[in-house]
């Protein structure tokens, strides 16, 4: 409680902030209200923070000093400044400018509310220094470049500009301050360690804070002690005469020069040399020494530093005897690994000498007359000379002549060969050498794979360096010194391949020109000029190498895999290196062989032989014909058995049947090679046969030859057996196909699906009925014609007949592309057939045309009455065929005997003018057939015979008969007489038909000839 309106305490501690507020109150009455509320906070006695914007100034400068007190205001600042442990005081708001240096510190003040002063703690102290101006700078002494080790050196620190002031000097080596070290001179002794920068300042003596800046380093580069090198115009003198003698210290510069003789410790008098000179004339033999030195007070005085001793020299003087170095092996180049010596000899004889060499060589010689160096090496390389001293007394030889050595790596041979491609039984030449050197003898070495290195016994050493060796290999030589031994290193390897100049030729067993599948073949590798060589073969096939065969002959089993180009080479087999060249390519082009077997006639002729022919595709030669006869089987094909008498097959590819009456199948093989290797069969082939006959025939519903597609076509097999098959024969595409078994009581119904032309026959067994033409079309008109044929003296009735079934009236037909009566009618009717009636007939309908279709006649015999004109004509005939009758029979395997020939075959088919249907061509109507089986017919073609005059074709026919018994009249032989074909009158491309030709017919009895 205060009676005052005030309330005074002092802050002594930081708690006594905070809050205050107050009230009034009367003595017996109540208290005011509170006043409004003051607060403070209370902190630590703040310290003031001097602040100088530089710590150091130059002479005459000043800097600024600034005070504070941190986050408070209302202070003034005394400034203090500390002189000869004084202050002095200075009272500024809060900065200050000074331009003396010292240490300086600062306060704060402020007056309180009861008129006392309130300070603050001092500020830290801080130090303005003065910087002078004047620069040192270090200098030593002595002033020589080069400074060598152990060398006295004294270091100055020179105040330019303030040689009056007493300064205080303060020394850096490297950045660290010298201790004990603050004089201006800095002496040193060079060592390693004094190798470094160094630096200086000075401070006044009297002011602690005015001081100069740092000098620029000064660095003190030491070299190591220097050597002094001696040098002489001569080593020998004579008698009177000087030698003069340099001595040099590098760097050169400030060096005395001292001379010693015959011991270091021997100093020259002054009379012998020119004092401290770098050269000296002396007269006298001995071993100088000589050395620099420098420092020291001058003239005589002993220098404070010396150089090493150089190397000595000996001079001598020469006395009359001569030193002569001569190499053992008159070859100043050598090589690394030889021997060689140096021999030193002196004229009047080598007692009572000492040798002395010289060389520039890394290696000096002994003090011997001989220098033997064994191993050269480089270090041996230089030149040389020696001489002589004597034993007793100064006197010596002369240097000798000087021999240089080159010492080269030790050379390696080179191997070189002549030409590789040699024949057989000659020789390469080797040639061995070493390189821009002589003297060498040369050894040869040979080796294989399967054998070490071999060292050739009949080298031929020498001059000529030349081997002549006849097997290939691995080669390699090397020199041999003559005189030494001394081996060069082996030359490189060199792989000799002989190459052969006999070429191999490549042989074919069989020499077929054609090789076919399956066959098999040899081919043979020879080696021309090289029969008696042991040779081991490679063969390869279009260039890819054959693994596994190396036999002289390469036997094959020929296929189309095999194909190519194939080559040979062979190499010797004790020389694996050795070989020829490839053979020229030979070429195995294997064939697939296809047999195609052609049979004439295709329709038989009744008791005419077939001829089978045997083709290969491609044509080839050197086969054996083989002959089968196909014999259905039940898998829709055929099996083969061989034709009687043909097992041992034919060399021919034709082949005769005889006696061939109906259908039948034929194929043919064919082999050659020994062994034998055969082909497959042929696809059958077969000749058919019209007749028809009871064991197995084959019937055709609607009886004719040409269809339309539109119609469908019965085909009935009857005969002796009960399981058939019908088989059509494609003749356009020559395409055979079995037709299925699918049956309508007995018979097989044909839709005809396309246009086409075929025949038919039906098999079992061993069993062929006769086979008919069939020809289907798809619009147009067809002809009617029978199937088979026509009896003679039966009547027949050929239509046109449209797509729709329509017979139209107004049709124009033909017989062998010739018009009938040239009039318009519906039909065509020969009431009774006869010879003349066979031929190709077809119809025209309103500029359509039909194809041609043959009418056959069958014929039946007959006898004839003929004029007797030519009785005369066939009694000479009658003779000559009892001629050939004989001579058939005795050598029944001519085919020409008692069959029709070939020739006359094809001549009676082509005269059918057939330019359409082949097959159909080719049938032939005899007028015996269905008679007796032992009949056989014979051909007889006569030449200049002349027809009659004005007699018609069917008047020139005249048939005999002659019986040959009288048991039976169907055992008669006939003979058909056929004259020289004429070609009829007509249109051009055009025959006359076979019914034309003058055949003539005999038939001869045994007991009586009469004319019927």
């Amino acid at each position: 409680m205060s009676t005052t309106n005030y309330y005074k305490f002092n802050i002594t501690s930081t708690h006594l902030g905070g809050e205050y507020v107050c009230v009034a109150r009367r003595k017996g009455s109540s208290e005011t209200e509170k006043s409004n509320t003051v607060s403070f906070t209370t902190a630590e006695k703040p310290k003031a923070t001097l602040t100088p914007d530089a710590t150091t100034i130059s002479v005459g400068g000043s800097v600024s000093l600034s005070c504070s007190v941190r986050d408070s205001d209302g202070w003034k600042y005394e400034f203090y400044r500390k002189s000869s442990n004084t202050w002095e005081t200075n009272v500024q708001d809060n900065r200050l400018g000074v331009s003396e240096e010292g240490i300086y510190q600062c306060r704060g003040r402020r007056e309180t509310t009861s008129g006392s002063l309130y300070v603050s703690d001092m500020s830290d102290e801080a130090t303005i220094r003065i910087t002078l101006t004047n620069k040192p700078v270090i200098t030593r002494q002595p002033s020589w470049s080069q400074i060598f080790q152990g060398e006295k050196i004294t270091l100055t620190c020179e105040v330019q500009g303030g040689e009056k002031t007493d300064w205080w000097y303060y020394w850096l080596k490297d950045s660290h301050q010298l201790q004990g070290e603050n004089e201006k001179l800095l002496q040193l002794t060079a060592s390693e360690s004094l190798n470094r920068e160094y630096e200086c300042m000075a401070t006044r003596r009297d002011d602690s804070y005015s001081s100069t800046t740092w000098s620029e380093a000064f660095t003190v580069s030491l070299l190591p002690q220097p050597k002094a090198q001696l040098g002489t115009n001569k080593f020998n003198m004579s008698e009177g005469s000087r030698v003069t003698l340099t001595c040099s210290v590098n760097p050169s510069a400030g060096w005395k020069y001292f001379w010693y003789r015959d011991s270091k410790n021997s100093l020259l008098n002054t009379h012998d040399t020119d004092e401290y000179r770098s050269q000296s004339e002396v007269s006298q033999e001995g071993r100088y020494w000589c050395r620099g030195g420098r420092g020291g007070r001058g003239g005589r005085g002993d220098p404070l530093y010396y150089t090493e001793y150089s190397d000595p020299i000996s001079v001598t003087k020469i006395i009359p005897n001569k030193a002569t170095l001569t190499l053992q092996h008159d070859r100043p180049q050598l090589y690394q690994g030889e021997t060689i010596a140096l021999r030193c000899a002196i004229d009047g004889g080598n007692t009572g000498w000492e040798y002395e060499w010289e060389t520039s060589s890394l290696l000096k010689p002994p003090n011997v007359s001989q220098y033997r160096m064994e191993a050269l090496s480089s270090q041996h390389q230089g030149e040389y000379r020696c001489k002589g001293n004597k034993l007793r007394g100064a006197q010596s030889t002369d240097w000798s002549n000087t021999v240089t050595l080159t010492v080269i790596k030790k050379p390696r041979a080179t191997l070189t060969s002549g030409t590789t491609t040699i024949p057989v039984g000659g020789s390469v030449s080797l040639s061995c050498s070493v390189r821009d050197s002589d003297g060498w003898k040369y050894e040869f070495y040979r080796k294989t794979p399967l054998t070490s290195w071999e060292k050739l016994v009949e080298t031929n050493v020498g001059d000529n360096r030349v081997a002549q060796v006849s097997k290939g290999g691995i080669y390699r030589c090397r020199g041999v010194r003559e005189t030494s031994g001394y081996l060069s290193d082996m030359s490189d390897e060199a792989t000799i391949r002989i190459t052969f100049t006999n070429k191999p030729v490549i042989t074919r067993q069989p020499s077929w020109s054609q090789i076919f599948q399956g066959e098999k073949i040899t081919l043979t590798c020879e080696v021309q000029g090289g029969e008696k060589t042991d040779w081991r073969y490679y063969w390869r096939r279009n260039s890819r190498s054959l693994p596994n065969e190396d036999e002289k002959m390469l036997q094959l089993t020929a296929s189309e895999s095999l194909n190519g180009e194939y080559e040979c080479k062979t190499r010797r087999r004790d020389d694996f290196y050795s070989s020829t060249t490839w053979s020229e390519a030979f070429t195995v082009s294997v064939l697939r062989l296809k047999l195609i077997l052609s049979v004439s006639p295709s329709w038989l002729i009744p008791g005419a032989s077939v001829t089978l022919i045997c083709h290969t595709e491609p044509p080839s030669a050197g086969w054996s014909f083989y002959w089968f006869k196909a014999v259905p089987n039940s898998q829709d094909s055929y099996t083969y058995e061989p034709l009687p008498g043909t097992s041992s097959g034919t060399a021919n590819n034709s082949f005769t049947v005889h006696g061939q009456t109906h259908t039948a199948g034929y194929a043919c093989s064919a082999g050659r090679g020994d062994p034998l290797i055969y082909t497959q069969y042929s696809r059958p082939t077969f000749v058919w046969s019209s007749g028809v006959h009871p064991s197995a025939s084959l019937t055709v519903n609607p009886d004719r030859v040409q269809h339309f597609t539109s119609e469908s076509l019965s085909l009935t097999c009857e005969g002796n057996s009960s399981q058939w098959r019908l088989i059509q024969f494609l003749t356009d595409d020559s395409l055979l196909s079995f037709l299925p078994p699918a049956t309508i009581n007995g018979s097989t119904y044909i839709k005809n699906e396309a246009p086409r032309k075929a025949v038919y026959w039906c098999e079992s067994g061993t069993e062929f009925s006769n086979a008919v033409n069939i020809s289907t079309h798809s619009d147009g008109v067809i002809l009617v014609s029978p199937v088979y044929p026509v009896p003679v003296g039966e009547s027949v009735t050929l239509l046109c007949v449209m797509k729709t079934g329509n017979i139209p009236s107004d049709v124009f037909f033909y017989k062998n592309n010739k018009l009938i009566e040239n009039e318009r009618r519906g039909e065509m009717k020969i009431s009774a057939v006869s010879e003349s009636d066979e031929g190709f007939y077809k119809c025209q309908y309103n500029g359509r045309e039909s194809a041609q279709s043959w009418m056959a006649v069958q014929f039946v015999s007959r006898q004839q009455s003929f004029p007797m004109w030519t009785i005369g004509l066939i009694c000479g005939l009658l003779l000559l065929i009892l001629l050939l009758l004989l001579l058939c029979c005795s050598k029944k395997t001519k085919d020409w005997c008692f069959n029709r020939s070939q020739s006359s075959q094809q001549s009676q088919t082509t005269d059918h003018s057939c330019n359409q249907l082949e097959d159909q061509c080719n049938t032939y109507a005899s007028p015996f057939q269905g008679e007796s089986d032992n009949v056989t017919y014979s051909s007889v073609e006569l030449k200049n015979v002349k027809n009659v005059k004005n007699k018609k074709p069917e008047e020139s026919t005249v048939y005999a008969d002659v019986r040959t018994t009288s048991s039976k009249d169907d055992e008669v032989t006939y003979a058909q007489v056929l004259p020289n074909k004429r070609k009829a009158k007509g249109k051009k491309g055009r025959t006359a038909p076979a019914a034309t030709e003058e055949t003539v017919y005999s038939e001869v009895k045994a007991e009586t000839t009469h004319v019927k």
